[in-house]
């Protein structure tokens, strides 16, 4: 099982912060942003890393983060991405890298108090489709939202204004070979992105869906 960080984008909302650095760069207490999913990914087993970033500081990574010896990895792979492409375009750029494998994607500024290791130990368990990570929020129109019935996702709603649910789809998603083939296939949204929705989607319409809910707090640091 392949463990993928994605951490390009511009860190718009973090300006005037992120004029001179990328966003996951910036410090949270007393280290800085990246380091915290790619000990979550190494805590739970996994230690085939790959980092995507982009933009005009991805040389910055590989200064801070060499390869990887500070988390007790042998390497890390980067990857780069160019422009804002969307979180499904960035997932993209890493098939060579996962080479038939399974992979767990972690969005660079989401960190979980209990880290990933449980939901990981479920994917290993589970048979075929993929597995996404929720958490109770208490502004679900800010987020895209799973509407659970009988124990399954029934749909998932991007920003809904009268959501039933408050369950959060958050950045932490597990993908079989597949994935890969679902990411050719997808068209740019609206706002001329290939949508990370749009790949979970695929697997609700088929039935391969299952999510793990986050115990313990989340923060989306960005």
């Amino acid at each position: 099982m392949k463990g993928i960080v994605l951490a390009g984008g511009l860190g718009t909302r973090l300006k005037p912060l992120t004029k001179i650095t990328n966003k996951h760069l910036l410090p949270i207490y007393n280290k800085p942003m990246i380091y915290y999913p790619i000990q979550m990914l190494v805590d739970a087993g996994i230690e085939d890393i790959m980092i995507v970033t982009g933009g005009n500081h991805a040389g910055e990574f590989l200064r801070l983060l060499g390869n990887g010896h500070e988390f007790g990895l042998k390497r890390l792979h980067y990857t780069y991405q160019e422009g804002e492409g969307g979180i499904a375009e960035a997932l993209g750029l890493t098939e060579e890298f996962a080479d038939g494998d399974r992979v767990v994607v972690v969005l660079g500024d989401n960190i979980l108090e209990h880290g990933i290791r449980r939901g990981v130990e479920a994917f290993r368990k589970q048979e075929r489709g993929a597995r996404i990570f929720l958490k109770e929020v208490e502004h679900p129109w800010e987020y895209g939202i799973a509407e659970i019935e009988e124990g399954r996702i029934r749909r998932i709603r991007e920003k809904p204004k009268d959501s039933p649910s408050r369950l959060a789809v958050i950045g932490v998603y597990m993908y079989p070979p597949d994935v890969y083939e679902i990411v050719r296939g997808l068209k740019p949204s609206a706002r001329g992105e290939l949508e990370i929705t749009d790949v979970n989607n695929a697997y609700l319409e088929r039935g391969e869906l299952e999510y793990e809910i986050v115990s313990g707090w989340w923060l989306d640091a960005g």
